[in-house]
């Protein structure tokens, strides 16, 4: 079973080995290799070295036709996301998506550019991969949301109170950049994908302060070991053999 994380900088789970640089049709992807227990695991990091790439200009193409090429069929991902339902979540908790609403508007979302292809998002998060990580979450020192709808925005500037309060009728509890298209791309190439989302801040209108990138990174810093230690944990518990829906998202799934 070969596991694929993707995350940010410093997030890499497990003992490095090596790295290599993988030609995808989508464009140019480093992967770092690293081992946790019996599983090798490749490490994106998506927003590329020294954090360069901005959440629109992310290749997410890439990331996930990479993951398919090196024959990962399980992927964790980490985003950093704003609360929006402040009455249960706070900064420093870690929620796990189970749906998303999508309010990207510039990105490529899927690989199906020259063909009808509706792949089926009724479970758009793996509940394998899920089911591994509440478990995982358990024995981890850290408050873990088991469930949460992650709204999806285009970025790069924060989110206005006016947008925060229409996706909260929305029934959105998290909002973040980076989150999709990679959820839509990994299940249509048939692969598991599960994400760990990092409270960082409630979102603009919830509380008066204005919103910076500087506490983000912050929280960001301060949880990243319990990450590292949910994801590790997690891998362990992953099931061998795929029993879930993802395996076969495109049966019926093409005109």
């Amino acid at each position: 079973m070969r596991v694929g994380v993707i995350g940010g900088t410093g997030f890499r789970p497990g003992r490095p080995v090596r790295r290599r640089t993988l030609h995808t049709p989508y464009g140019t992807v480093t992967v770092d290799f690293t081992r946790v227990g019996k599983h090798e695991v490749a490490f994106i990091n998506r927003h590329g070295k020294g954090h360069e790439l901005p959440p629109h200009k992310v290749n997410y193409r890439a990331i996930i036709w990479a993951m398919k090429e090196l024959g990962v069929e399980r992927i964790i991902a980490t985003n950093s996301v704003g609360i929006i339902d402040a009455d249960t979540m706070k900064p420093g908790d870690l929620a796990l998506p189970h749906d998303f609403i999508d309010f990207t508007k510039t990105r490529p979302t899927t690989f199906h550019e020259d063909k009808v292809v509706h792949v089926d998002m009724t479970e758009p998060y793996c509940p394998e991969l899920r089911n591994a990580l509440i478990e995982a979450s358990r024995d981890v020192d850290v408050t873990v949301h088991e469930k949460a709808v992650y709204v999806a925005t285009e970025g790069p500037r924060f989110e206005t109170p006016a947008e925060i309060r229409a996706y909260a009728k929305l029934g959105g509890d998290i909002v973040g950049m980076t989150g999709f298209p990679e959820v839509v791309l990994a299940r249509e190439l048939e692969i598991c994908y599960a994400s760990v989302a990092v409270c960082t801040n409630y979102a603009a209108g919830l509380d008066e302060r204005r919103r910076t990138v500087d506490e983000v990174f912050e929280t960001v810093e301060e949880v990243r070991p319990k990450v590292v230690e949910l994801i590790e944990r997690a891998i362990d518990l992953i099931p061998e053999e795929r029993n879930c829906p993802c395996s076969r998202a495109l049966e019926g799934a093409e005109v």
